[in-house]
């Protein structure tokens, strides 16, 4: 099937092998990424196979959770995983496939960047996509690298640069301009999960205007993706959401207000980074072919992608 082809809730239906219905549930639950087309919701083969891989993902941790091995090292046929949501990350796996010095294609572990470290510091996976904002030294990733892997050197590689801020309803309907609009208490918000770099970075801001997140409506409903946030908005079941610039322009009936750069970028362990695989990642971010899926990506900025921006 054409990877481009656009799928109907049905078709996602058979594909899985489900009730029509529970695709439905799925959606709601921000666990299957979609778009609009008028009121039509329409789905890629992407977003299908994302949801699988995140579903095998989640089995395995649940099943290692059971046995009482959540923070040991994964079996080593497992092969190499790489957190993260990003759909530059499925594409970057599948360019992996077809290198000859990659025994095969990484596995994808779909979860936020504060989980992903975690998970990387106690050797369950072997790379993780983090865009973790610290307010205190408005410094990207490097401060929670240093803090979430302690006594692990680590390398820090760019990934891309994307716009992060607020996705409102189509014409800015309250004049949502700043972050400073959420301390009066008067918008409803849909909020991303504890650790989602989106999530960090909304707190952060709340912390350093000394406020609490709790005064906000909505504040402790979540959802599990970019996507999923902005359609929530653009349902008119939220007035703010917190995304990147890329999810807004997928879904209808959604602006977006620009607040700040972020930086995206992938930390592998030192051990880690003369490995083949490390090595072809490498390869992929700095070829021509892979680079130019993405320059022209509304939000994206791969101006240094590649580049081996620290060592920690």
């Amino acid at each position: 099937m054409d990877e481009n082809m656009t799928l109907t809730a049905q078709d996602v239906a058979d594909i899985l092998r489900i009730a029509k219905n529970t695709v439905y549930e799925l959606v709601k639950r921000g666990e299957l990424n979609h778009y609009k087309v008028g009121r039509k919701m329409r789905f890629t083969r992407p977003d299908v196979d994302s949801y699988i891989a995140s579903s095998r993902s989640a089995t395995r941790q649940s099943d290692e959770s059971t046995a009482g091995t959540q923070t040991q090292a994964p079996a080593k046929d497992q092969g190499f995983i790489i957190c993260g949501k990003d759909s530059m990350l499925d594409v970057l796996t599948g360019y992996l496939g077809r290198r000859s010095e990659v025994d095969r294609p990484p596995l994808r572990a779909y979860v936020g960047s504060y989980a992903g470290l975690t998970s990387l510091y106690y050797g369950e996976v072997q790379a993780a996509t983090v865009h973790l904002w610290d307010g205190d030294t408005n410094r990207y990733n490097v401060p929670f690298v240093r803090r979430l892997l302690p006594g692990v050197p680590a390398v820090i590689i760019h990934l891309t640069k994307r716009v992060q801020g607020l996705y409102v309803a189509a014409g800015n309907p309250r004049g949502v301009q700043t972050w400073s609009d959420l301390r009066h208490g008067s918008l409803t918000l849909i909020n991303r999960e504890k650790g989602a770099g989106s999530r960090v970075l909304l707190d952060e801001q709340l912390r350093l205007m000394k406020i609490s997140g709790r005064i906000i409506p909505g504040y402790d409903r979540e959802v599990l993706s970019h996507i999923s946030a902005a359609g929530v908005v653009g349902k008119g079941e939220a007035d703010v959401g917190v995304g990147d610039m890329k999810a807004a322009s997928m879904v209808e009936g959604v602006d977006f207000v620009p607040l700040q750069n972020e930086q995206f970028d992938l930390v592998v362990r030192k051990e880690d980074f003369e490995t083949p695989v490390v090595q072809a990642i490498l390869s992929v971010l700095r070829s021509r072919e892979f680079r130019e899926q993405f320059q022209h990506m509304k939000g994206y900025d791969i101006t240094d992608m590649g580049k081996v921006l620290a060592e920690t």
